[in-house]
């Protein structure tokens, strides 16, 4: 097949570049549809974006789910299709489409009815309360169009076609820039909904994504056919093996989330002011994750398909050039964040306090750059292996350390709230050490799936 021959054969950094750039690409667009909505709600005030930026922490944990279908997706079809395997690629995709359905639904209900004692947890003024419920709710009804369209991105990916799901994404981004403004500010016959029009926007936008690719696979895009996948039996054992290997994953990004839960009490214990500076630091921050992001998926593709192949030294070959590619890109942007913080924040905050807070956030994380990037690239690998263990051990512990560490330099070494955007920094640096530590002992190149 012409797909895993590129992938098991040839280049190699052709090839990483050749499957990331359509993930990046599609990454930032996923960025920019958030930034769409930071951008238009600073015209409402403060409390408007301090809203969407409490909601952003429950979203990550939710978008934290994601990982139990879509890691084991990305594992098992691409080996699957680096044997050549396409009948069995095509039944753990199957598989995995029922799960994501039935995972979205439940989160969706749950979280609506959670929403509010949720809120109060994470210490939102009454202003920002009343802002955030519906904002927030409408978020959590979205979550059955992420899981379809994740999980059919990660099948999509699995087989070497990163093109795909981008288009979904441009399509979606797209829409969501045209809408953000009218359901914002109103326009015609639709009224202004501010905060709640935001939201109404971008469910919209997502629930485009799955019908695309959905398109997509009609149209023959895929090597193998996901036609009656609906008259499929469900497979227990076989979900449950994809629930063990994207688990870990998934302990690991909720303990990330959950995390920031807490962090964001520290952060509004210095005000309002606080909480809308780490939402523009965090969307700006997240321009360097998601080139990441695109990196892994990449490292996650070219290890799964040519240990499939049987090509591990190869695998490994791939892995390091990934690498390397994601330093030279993130040292990019600690130039940028270390040169031009200010300027930078300025372009989503027109609130003296804000940027001033929003610019140290930069500066400060600006450092940690090149190790996010490291971190992020070294969990695709494993997980292309279908090794997600070693990255739980890391991260999950690595992550919890930013807890007392933000507690001691923001309320002991009185760094003000500076001490919780360090506490990021110093936990980057060892969380991306001790992975590369890790992979280079080569053993997820021996792990069965």
């Amino acid at each position: 097949m012409a797909k895993v021959q590129t992938i098991t054969e040839g280049p190699i950094y052709p090839t990483i570049l050749r499957l990331a750039w359509p993930v990046v690409a599609s990454m930032m667009l996923g960025t920019l549809l958030s930034l769409t909505d930071y951008f238009w709600v600073k015209y409402l005030g403060t409390s408007e974006q301090d809203a969407i930026t409490t909601s952003m922490v429950v979203s990550w944990t939710l978008f934290s789910t994601l990982a139990i279908v879509t890691t084991g997706l990305t594992a098992m079809v691409s080996r699957a299709v680096g044997a050549k395997d396409l009948n069995r690629a095509k039944f753990v995709s199957y598989q995995g489409i029922q799960m994501a359905i039935g995972i979205g639904i439940m989160l969706g209900l749950l979280g609506y009815f959670l929403t509010p004692p949720i809120l109060r947890f994470l210490k939102t003024s009454e202003q920002v309360f009343a802002l955030a419920l519906p904002y927030l709710r409408i978020i959590f009804l979205s979550m059955v169009f992420h899981m379809i369209a994740d999980s059919l991105g990660a099948i999509f990916r699995a087989d070497g076609d990163t093109k795909s799901p981008t288009i979904a994404m441009v399509v979606s981004t797209l829409l969501n820039i045209g809408l953000d403004p009218i359901f914002i500010f109103g326009w015609g016959p639709i009224p202004a909904m501010g905060v709640t029009g935001a939201a109404l926007a971008s469910m919209i936008s997502i629930a485009t994504a799955p019908v695309i690719l959905i398109i997509l696979l009609i149209k023959g895009k895929l090597e193998f056919s996901l036609g009656g996948w609906h008259r499929v039996r469900p497979d227990l054992a076989l979900m449950g093996k994809l629930a063990r290997i994207g688990v870990p994953i998934y302990l690991q990004n909720i303990t990330f989330t959950m995390v920031y839960w807490f962090l964001i009490q520290i952060v509004h214990d210095f005000g309002i002011a606080a909480g809308a500076a780490m939402g523009v630091g965090n969307r700006l921050e997240s321009i360097s994750y998601f080139v990441a992001f695109g990196f892994s998926t990449a490292a996650a593709t070219l290890v799964g398909q040519n240990l499939g192949a049987g090509n591990t030294e190869r695998a490994s070959r791939c892995a390091w050039g990934t690498i390397l590619l994601i330093c030279i890109e993130t040292f990019i942007v600690t130039i940028l964040f270390v040169t031009f913080p200010r300027q930078i924040a300025s372009v989503f905050t027109h609130d003296s306090e804000t940027l001033a807070i929003a610019a140290d956030y930069l500066l400060i994380l600006g450092l940690s750059q090149m190790f996010m990037g490291v971190e992020i690239v070294l969990e695709g690998a494993f997980t292309g292996a279908g090794d997600t263990v070693p990255p739980m051990a890391v991260a999950v512990p690595g992550s919890l350390l930013r807890l007392p560490i933000a507690w001691y330099l923001v309320y002991e070494m009185d760094l003000g709230i500076n001490g919780v955007w360090w506490s990021l920094t110093i936990t980057s640096f060892l969380k991306a050490g001790l992975m590369l530590l890790w992979f280079k002992r080569g053993n997820w190149k021996k792990k069965a799936l």
